[in-house]
C-alpha cells in the first residue's frame, strides 16, 4: 500500500518546477542573453558594405575575448551600407579612435562575429562614435562559386593577341 500524502505531492511539484527553471535558464544561455543588467553597456557603431550571416545578439570580440554584443542591425537608406550598433561592457571603454572591426566566422561554417583590432591612437572612441576602418563579410560560398565556375583562369594562348606581349619594335621592311 503506497502512501500519498502532502509530503510528496509537494516534492513531485518542486522537481518539477526546478526541471523548468533549468530549460528556462539554458534557453537563455543558448540564445546569447545576459541575465545582469550589466555595467552601463558602450556603444559604437559601423557601417559595412556586406554584413554576410550576422545577426542581432553576435558576439563583438577582441583578441578572440568576448567584450559585448551586436545590438542592432539597420540599413542607411540613403548609402545602402549596414549600420551595426555593437553594446560593448563598460570596462572597455578606452578603445581607441583608429580601431578597426571586420565580420569574422568562428570554423568554416560557425556563427558570425564582429571582430576588433585596436589601433595606436592615444584618443579614445566614445560612447555613440562611428569605427572607421571596417572590413566586411567574406562569403564563403560565393567565393567558391566563382572560384568552381570561373575555370581558375585562361588556358595559354586563349585570349592572347597576336603581337600584344612582344615588345614595341619598327616594323621591318
Amino acid at each position: 500500500m503506497a502512501i500519498r500524502g502532502p509530503r510528496l505531492e509537494f516534492s513531485v511539484g518542486a522537481f518539477l518546477l526546478l526541471a523548468l527553471a533549468s530549460l528556462l535558464v539554458l534557453a537563455v544561455a543558448s540564445t546569447n542573453q545576459r541575465f545582469g543588467m550589466g555595467g552601463g553597456d558602450y556603444v559604437l557603431k559601423a557601417r559595412f558594405s556586406q554584413i554576410g550571416q550576422l545577426r542581432k545578439q553576435a558576439p563583438v570580440k577582441v583578441g578572440g575575448v568576448t567584450i559585448g554584443q551586436v545590438a542592432d542591425i539597420q540599413l542607411d537608406p540613403a548609402k545602402y551600407d549596414s549600420i551595426v550598433t555593437l553594446a560593448l561592457d563598460s570596462k572597455f571603454k578606452d578603445l581607441p579612435a583608429d580601431t578597426s572591426a571586420g565580420i569574422f566566422t568562428s570554423g568554416l561554417l560557425g556563427e558570425s562575429y564582429i571582430g576588433l583590432q585596436p589601433g595606436g591612437d592615444p584618443e579614445p572612441l566614445k560612447s555613440g562614435d562611428e569605427i572607421v576602418f571596417t572590413q566586411p563579410a567574406v562569403d564563403l560560398i560565393q567565393l567558391v562559386g566563382k572560384y568552381m565556375f570561373s575555370g581558375g583562369g585562361t588556358p595559354a594562348g586563349a585570349n592572347e593577341t597576336p603581337g600584344a606581349d612582344a615588345p614595341a619594335t619598327e616594323p621591318q621592311p
